[in-house]
């Protein structure tokens, strides 16, 4: 079953969940379904349910529309550091047990029948998502930050995302802040942004001055009812993320800096926090540099179907989008 001429298939691969959509070349959304990550239980189990997501997808594309076939080509966001060229995870950390080393582009391609799978690291597509259809359109040098389950980033210079030799351009979460000096980070390091400023150290930290939660929906709760303590928190990881940010926009002078993730539902304290420490720490010619709340809703998933997206009327299969470079 497959979607029509003009509309692409995406999934994301996250920490916490998974999700995959059709896409037309317009950037709309046609279908899309959810579900959470089975992380624990492994790469085979988090790859079938990948591919069932894919399948769930196209077969709702195929009932709105009436068409039948298969699937043609995929594109994947996933979290870790991604070998393209090989469409193998290089590393990971904790969130994905067991993910470094998994041949994910094979592995999918094999659970889909034997169709053509492009791999990319889940920030780089959110970058393709945003560049194309969201708060980056238009810009040709940016940066895009995802705060959640980790914090990633993805650097794109003249419209094409830097990858780097090592397959590492863009790992916002793993830049030295003072904020994080001794805190652990998933990464087996210390003194990371990981380490303050992702979802789950969030939650730690509201945990560790006596607050009651488990998750960010919890902690979201707890600032949204006026909690002083989740609100320090947030503040707290919001002002080591605008340090980062001053620091990365000092070598990369980008047009603008876009920030997503599921930790931007907790409110506006994380941002409004990033906005001042960055204002303050920044150069003085970078202290009014735009830093936009993402704006293109399941950005992962979109962003991996951009790259295998035909343009209208086409049946070469050239995948259209934003291009990534080394």
């Amino acid at each position: 079953m497959s979607a029509p001429p003009a509309a692409a298939v995406g999934l994301d691969i996250g920490g916490t969940k998974m999700c995959a959509v059709a896409v037309t070349a317009a950037g709309t959304v046609l279908a899309s379904r959810e579900v959470p990550t089975p992380a624990s239980q492994g790469p085979d189990a988090i790859l079938d349910a990948g591919a069932a997501l894919v399948r769930g997808v196209v077969g709702m594309v195929a009932a709105i529309s009436g068409t039948t076939g298969p699937v043609r080509r995929l594109g994947v966001g996933t979290a870790g550091v991604v070998d393209r060229r090989t469409g193998t995870i290089v590393a990971a950390t904790s969130a994905l047990p067991g993910w470094a080393g998994t041949a994910v582009r094979a592995e999918l391609a094999h659970r889909l029948g034997g169709i053509p799978v492009t791999l990319v690291n889940d920030v780089h597509a959110v970058a393709l998502a945003e560049g194309l259809w969201g708060a980056a359109a238009g810009a040709r040098g940016y940066l895009t930050v995802t705060v959640g389950t980790g914090v990633g980033g993805a650097v794109v210079v003249d419209g094409s995302v830097v990858v780097g030799r090592r397959h590492l351009a863009g790992h916002v979460g793993h830049v030295s802040v003072p904020e994080a000096v001794g805190e652990p980070c998933p990464c087996g390091r210390s003194g990371h942004l990981e380490a303050v400023a992702s979802g789950p150290a969030m939650v730690a930290a509201y945990r560790g001055l006596g607050g009651q939660a488990r998750t960010g929906h919890d902690l979201a709760r707890a600032v949204a009812r006026g909690d002083d303590r989740a609100r320090q928190v947030v503040r707290h990881a919001g002002a080591a993320l605008g340090t980062a940010l001053g620091s990365l926009a000092a070598a990369l002078d980008p047009e603008v800096v876009v920030v997503g993730g599921g930790a931007l539902d907790i409110g506006d304290d994380l941002l409004d926090a990033a906005r001042a420490s960055l204002a303050v720490s920044a150069l003085p010619g970078l202290a009014g540099l735009p830093v936009l709340r993402a704006t293109v809703r399941d950005a992962g998933a979109v962003g991996a179907a951009s790259l295998v997206l035909e343009p209208a009327g086409s049946s070469s299969g050239h995948a259209t989008g934003v291009p990534c470079s080394a």
